[in-house]
């Protein structure tokens, strides 16, 4: 019977509705997708639980794609959940392309970086990019993204040290750059890979391309003239993509433990401290 309330346990965390263990109140229901009318991919990180039985903690680190088209009512809902931060990793064109116009007086703070990835849309204009080059490009993406925007990482760690939550890491469609932004926050956390990567593919679930072409001229301006393989594998997610990320980090010298604490900041006393603010006993 234990082995089979674990099994529901993480699989309840994973489909988004979580509880704690059996006791003698009501269980509480938490989605794992906020629902937002203009919102993309914008996914709480509870409930998962980590390698030493703790439980990240509801309502406090988000992860979303693009928020340019969200309503009126999508910033009451934000403000009601208290959200206090935002960590946005795109880059300079596609912020001015599609901003975010908070309304004032419940406007987070904010931070982004100025920076050009046209380099990389450069490869995405190949002609000859069919659905496996697609995937190879995606894998070699990865592989970079944990140094390329290493930076941008370590001031979301110190935010979250600081106390600045709720926090909302975003990029366009939430997926790739904030994909290893969550897998990472997970990681460092203490929650097993195999939960990371469980998180981490539910992009497939909740990221819609064609409502972000819609909503997004960032993403428009490549799906349309991209054959459909190739933009399946640019628009999805797969286990080889985060595989890549973490075999790159593993790869230098040190691994992940020297990634953490040279790239990230993340020296011992931060990550009790980041567990001692975001998990909770289940």
């Amino acid at each position: 019977m234990r082995h089979l309330a674990t099994a529901f346990a993480f699989l309840a965390a994973v489909a988004g509705v979580v509880d704690a263990r059996p006791g003698p109140s009501a269980p509480v229901a938490h989605e794992r997708l906020v629902a937002l009318q203009g919102g993309q991919n914008f996914r709480d990180l509870g409930g998962y639980r980590t390698a030493d039985g703790r439980i990240v903690k509801w309502g406090l680190i988000y992860r979303s794609g693009a928020m340019n088209a969200l309503t009126p009512a999508d910033f009451a809902t934000l403000a009601q959940h208290g959200l206090r931060t935002v960590c946005d990793l795109r880059d300079t064109r596609e912020r001015t392309k599609a901003p975010v116009n908070w309304p004032t007086g419940h406007a987070p703070a904010v931070f982004a970086d100025d920076y050009d990835m046209s380099g990389a849309m450069r490869e995405l204009a190949d002609p000859a990019l069919d659905g496996a080059k697609a995937r190879a490009l995606m894998q070699r993406t990865y592989a970079d993204l944990p140094f390329r925007f290493a930076g941008q990482y370590r001031r979301m760690f110190a935010e979250l040290a600081a106390g600045h939550a709720p926090l909302a890491v975003n990029c366009s469609a939430g997926k790739d750059r904030t994909g290893v932004a969550a897998a990472l926050l997970l990681t460092v956390l203490g929650v097993p890979r195999a939960t990371v990567m469980q998180d981490y593919l539910l992009s497939n679930r909740y990221f819609d391309p064609a409502r972000a072409a819609a909503q997004d001229p960032n993403t428009a301006a490549f799906t349309q003239r991209l054959p459909a393989d190739a933009v399946k594998a640019l628009m999805g997610v797969e286990p080889a993509y985060l595989d890549a990320a973490f075999a790159a980090i593993a790869a230098r010298p040190g691994g992940l433990a020297a990634y953490q604490r040279d790239q990230l900041g993340l020296d011992p006393a931060t990550v009790r401290r980041l567990r001692d603010r975001y998990l909770t006993r289940g």
